[in-house]
């Protein structure tokens, strides 16, 4: 009981920190391009803005599609045919300075900071494949993701994503907000769940399907989310899928231990593995 105390005095002691500390930043932001308030808009209102490479316009999305494309063919069978369960194929990119390129553009990196409210660090990138799937589990269940109170993923698909290619699905934010029934049944079929997700049908019993929205694109299309503030998941899919993940969070983020996935051995780096082919 003391414990739990104590846990709930620092819990609040560590908000009053981070709400000064956004106070304090505000000021500081940096001015936006005319017209990217409207994706700051969009994050707040219903957490998710989804544009195309061409709409954005950034300078070195040529030479980030390069590269993407150029390691996306590099990278080996995953020979999952057997599996009941095909886990996504993940290579970490950051390292490679065409891709990272893009996402240190500086107007992307304002529209992040005005939308987080604080100084912010860019992680890193991962290039994903994710596999066709009878079954939900892993990112498939519907979920939120933790590194900080607010996150900022990017996703860009590499390849056309219809239906039964499993696009992003998210619900509104206006749905699920902090001070809504909704969000309290919501997160406590999550708690239940240990946070590792929960299927559609538990969600059916809290927001009905016609409410959440299927991010559906051609390759080019870029998905900006806030994977804290918005429930969402990866749907079963009939066909593989291939995506790029840009990650973005307050500096420091509130778990940074959460975050190290971006360049750390967690995950293969598609660098090292050309260094080794060259090599030989």
């Amino acid at each position: 009981m003391l414990n739990n105390i104590k846990n709930k005095i620092a819990s609040l002691g560590s908000e009053l920190v981070y709400r000064l500390a956004l106070l304090k930043h505000a000021p500081n932001l940096p001015a936006l391009e005319e017209g990217d308030r409207i994706i700051i808009n969009a994050l707040k209102r219903d957490g998710v803005y989804v544009t195309t490479l061409a709409e954005l316009g950034l300078n070195s999305t040529s030479d980030l599609l390069k590269t993407a494309y150029n390691q996306l063919s590099q990278m080996e069978n995953a020979n999952n045919d057997h599996l009941d369960k095909k886990w996504p194929q993940i290579y970490t990119v950051t390292d490679l300075s065409e891709i990272s390129t893009w996402g240190r553009e500086k107007r992307l990196l304002n529209i992040i900071e005005n939308y987080i409210g604080l100084p912010i660090t860019f992680h890193g990138v991962h290039l994903r494949k994710d596999f066709k799937s009878e079954n939900q589990f892993g990112t498939l269940l519907w979920h939120s993701d933790a590194e900080d109170r607010r996150i900022i993923k990017i996703f860009v698909y590499l390849n056309d994503v219809e239906e039964k290619t499993g696009p992003f699905e998210y619900i509104p934010r206006s749905l699920t907000s902090l001070f809504s029934w909704n969000y309290w049944r919501i997160y406590y079929k999550l708690l239940k769940s240990s946070y590792l997700g929960i299927n559609d049908e538990e969600v059916k019993e809290v927001i009905p399907k016609s409410a959440w929205k299927s991010c559906i694109g051609p390759a080019g299309t870029v998905i900006i989310v806030d994977t804290k503030k918005t429930f969402h998941h990866g749907t079963i899919r009939t066909e593989d899928r291939s995506a790029l993940f840009f990650c973005y969070t307050a500096n420091p983020p509130e778990r940074p231990e959460l975050c190290t996935q971006y360049w750390d051995d967690t995950y293969p780096k598609m660098e090292l593995r050309e260094q080794v082919e060259n090599s030989r």
